[in-house]
């Protein structure tokens, strides 16, 4: 975001430090993030990272979610995505009801059949025809699963409910995601799923990453971890459980434990070498590939930029890795570029995200601190550069 925009990151931390009544010096001391780091990201001459974002939010008790200023009403609008996310609420607010004695769901067939669509669709960043077509889904698959109460009728709702979740989650609506979630445990259970149950959780620990709470994040990961023990041996319960290692990996690579992430990068590389590529199950992009990408991330997180960006040139993407997973990678990547002075490879990463995933790149916080570190260096940037800002809408 430019630094002359009174809605960066930095401008929303001042504003919250000066409701809280504190001075710079008092929050830099509560988040233990220096001073100078501090008034620098206040004044827009320096972004954000996740984990100073997360200490100032901490310190100052509100969501990270208030501090990058999601969601981006202002763009949704623009993309005509803000009339989507309602129907979707009002959907989940469906799950107690029981069977909808107007409607006659189709058979489980189908229903999976399209749930599976929306799921490729997700992976593929279609996200606006996604949103729009969720909610009826998830109406169907409610009443189907109560009018006929078998296992694969609550594992098809587990599995639409998750699609809500990632829906909401790219598009900003951190407590919409919550929800979804609690609904997805709420079919697992019914289901007697527990590679559902372990991925629910796994799913939860991520969305305690964004909101800068480790030490949740670490606890339900090991509750998935415990959850998998009543699973069935198998494909499916490796890919969930290496899974489960890179989300931990991140998670102790952004609370600065390298030892404890380098750990789980390496069990997860192990079972990755069994499964081999397995994007689809469960649709969350394991195998190989995606162990090399958490690397990177998780050399970032730990503010080891160069050797992230090194990694990063190591890695050879396959031509049909999901274009979502792709363009969250460029995102990551630009970031760790902008660090070491990259700024031109930042800004190519930043529209090779964007040509992948436009949607998901618009409504992603890291893009937007990455461009407003870019903007100090803006004299050395192409005229396209400001074509992106205007873009993003900052």
């Amino acid at each position: 975001m430019p630094s002359s925009s009174a809605e960066h990151t930095g401008a929303r931390i001042k504003h919250a430090r000066k409701v809280r009544r504190l001075t710079q010096r008092e929050l830099a001391d509560l988040s233990n993030v220096s001073y100078s780091t501090l008034t620098k990201v206040e004044q827009g001459a320096l972004p954000a990272s996740p984990s100073v974002i997360g200490a100032l939010a901490r310190a100052l008790s509100v969501p990270v979610a208030e501090l990058n200023g999601q969601p981006y009403l202002d763009e949704l609008r623009a993309d005509q995505l803000d009339g989507l996310i309602n129907p979707i609420r009002e959907a989940l607010n469906l799950y107690d009801l029981g069977a909808d004695p107007d409607m006659r769901p189709r058979s489980v067939d189908e229903l999976e059949a399209h749930a599976d669509k929306l799921c490729a669709m997700v992976r593929a960043t279609h996200i606006k025809q996604v949103a729009a077509d969720l909610p009826g889904l998830i109406c169907e698959a409610t009443t189907a699963a109560y009018a006929t109460p078998a296992d694969r009728n609550w594992q098809l709702l587990a599995s639409v409910y998750r699609t809500a979740y990632d829906v909401t989650t790219k598009l900003g609506f951190p407590d919409l995601c919550t929800v979804a979630l609690d609904r997805m445990d709420w079919a697992a259970q019914r289901a007697s799923d527990p590679v559902l149950g372990g991925m629910r959780q796994y799913l939860r620990a991520l969305a305690y990453l964004r909101a800068s709470d480790y030490k949740t994040g670490k606890r339900l990961i090991s509750l998935g971890m415990s959850a998998l023990q009543q699973a069935e041996s198998g494909r499916a319960l490796d890919v969930v459980t290496g899974q489960m290692h890179l989300g931990a990996a991140v998670l102790a690579g952004r609370d600065k434990d390298k030892e404890t992430a380098e750990g789980h990068l390496r069990e997860a590389d192990r079972i990755a070498k069994r499964t081999g590529p397995a994007e689809k199950v469960h649709w969350l992009s394991f195998g190989p590939t995606n162990v090399g990408v958490h690397r990177v991330s998780v050399l970032a997180e730990l503010d080891l930029y160069t050797e992230a960006v090194q990694q990063a040139e190591t890695i050879a993407i396959p031509d049909d890795w999901p274009p979502s997973r792709l363009s969250h990678h460029h995102a990551e990547v630009a970031r760790a570029q902008m660090w070491t002075g990259g700024t031109e490879a930042a800004f190519k990463s930043l529209l090779a995200a964007r040509k992948l995933a436009p949607q998901q790149t618009r409504y992603h916080p890291t893009v937007r601190e990455t461009y407003a570190g870019l903007e100090a260096a803006k004299r050395r940037m192409p005229d396209t550069f400001h074509n992106f800002g205007a873009w993003l809408g900052v």
